[in-house]
């Protein structure tokens, strides 16, 4: 008969700490409501809440205020629906709102339906299949219509409003929004901004009762302008940045600290890691961590990237490993650092987009890859 390992503690047997502070989430989220009144202010919780658990997440939004949800697939809705529906609170409350930004696959208009799940268009054949669905419901079921204002991703093109208005193709359906997508919001000076405003306001001249979302984080602080009626903010929720090269006004929500595995001494010429990438030129004390890129520790930050331990910079030396990867600890006293002692890889010394920039990466695609194995704490 096998023995119970449920008294282990998975805090020490863990690699690393990923500590999320549910209360800078819920000041980054008022700060952005702020920032877009009148708009509301939705939060983007796909990618299971940017990596940090949207079943944790979407509870603490809801308390906060939030009211509209946006994920990227139906599958990501219908997972958080009953952790939305439970954290509503009492019936007087407005209802919360979940969309899906991708729109629906064929054949999925049904469970949508029946869940009151609101998907975001983007192409006239979804838009056939949503109307259709509310008519053979005999329903007027909601909608967002995404257009395509510059960005070439998602959205119908702009010379399809006048078609969807002519031939009545929403007719059957709640039109609560019409939307479009900044592609340089995050740089306030690119012109592109702009063009996407112009074409979204001659889309939105259409549909006069339907309000506008536009603003993603960077939209955000463009200005009113920019805001629409409702704003959807992601990565600036958790902490990011939401404009290139300005002070961030984002409260950090992200921590991680993980743990050495083992501390050696090398000498002169020993080569360090796969491929022996890194030549000690000097004696080196170094420090191996129990985290690697299937923690996601991106393999390029070997010999660019860095811990810190108690306020001393660690460079990384040699390639990142699956499960590992080392540092140069020369810099402490020898003896500071132990097998189990925690080091900094996010946090007060290295901001979440410090550590993206050094990864050559953004914050978006380092916070989305933080891996299972953490210890995840939630405060």
């Amino acid at each position: 008969m096998h023995g119970t390992i449920s008294h282990i503690d998975t805090g020490e047997a863990a690699g690393g700490v990923l500590t999320i502070d549910c209360g800078a989430l819920t000041d980054n989220y008022r700060l952005l409501r702020a920032q877009v009144a009148p708009a509301r202010a939705a939060a983007v919780v796909k990618a299971n809440a940017y990596g940090l658990g949207a079943l944790d997440v979407v509870p603490e939004l809801i308390a906060a205020g939030c009211r509209d949800f946006f994920v990227a697939h139906l599958g990501e809705a219908l997972e958080l629906l009953p952790t939305l529906r439970e954290a509503h609170g009492s019936p007087g409350e407005a209802e919360p709102h979940l969309y899906v930004l991708n729109g629906l696959m064929p054949g999925s208009e049904g469970t949508c339906a029946a869940a009151g799940i609101i998907p975001v268009i983007n192409s006239l054949s979804q838009l056939a299949r949503w109307a259709g669905t509310a008519a053979a419901r005999g329903e007027k079921l909601p909608a967002v219509l995404q257009f395509d204002s510059g960005m070439s991703r998602l959205g119908m093109a702009p010379t399809d409003a006048e078609a969807i208005i002519r031939d009545g193709l929403a007719d059957t359906l709640d039109i609560r929004a019409i939307m479009s997508h900044l592609a340089s919001a995050d740089e306030p000076d690119n012109p592109q901004n702009d063009d996407q405003l112009r074409v979204l306001r001659a889309i939105a001249a259409a549909f006069p009762d339907a309000l506008v979302s536009f603003a993603n984080s960077g939209g955000a602080f463009l200005g009113a302008d920019y805001h629409g009626a409702l704003a959807r903010p992601g990565i600036a929720l958790y902490g990011g940045a939401p404009t290139a090269a300005r002070e961030n006004p984002m409260r950090p929500v992200v921590r991680l600290d993980v743990r050495v595995i083992q501390t050696r001494s090398v000498p002169v010429g020993a080569r360090i890691g796969y491929g022996g990438a890194f030549v000690a030129t000097s004696p080196m004390r170094l420090a191996t961590l129990a985290v690697g890129y299937a923690d996601g520790l991106p393999r390029c930050l070997g010999n660019r990237g860095a811990a810190w331990f108690e306020g001393v910079r660690l460079p990384m030396v040699g390639r990142v490993s699956m499960d590992s990867l080392i540092v140069d600890a020369s810099a402490l006293p020898e003896g500071a650092l132990v097998e189990g002692a925690l080091v900094e890889l996010i946090g007060p010394h290295q901001s979440l987009d410090e550590l993206a920039t050094a990864a050559g990466t953004i914050s978006y695609e380092l916070l989305t890859q933080l891996g299972r194995r953490y210890r995840r704490r939630y405060r």
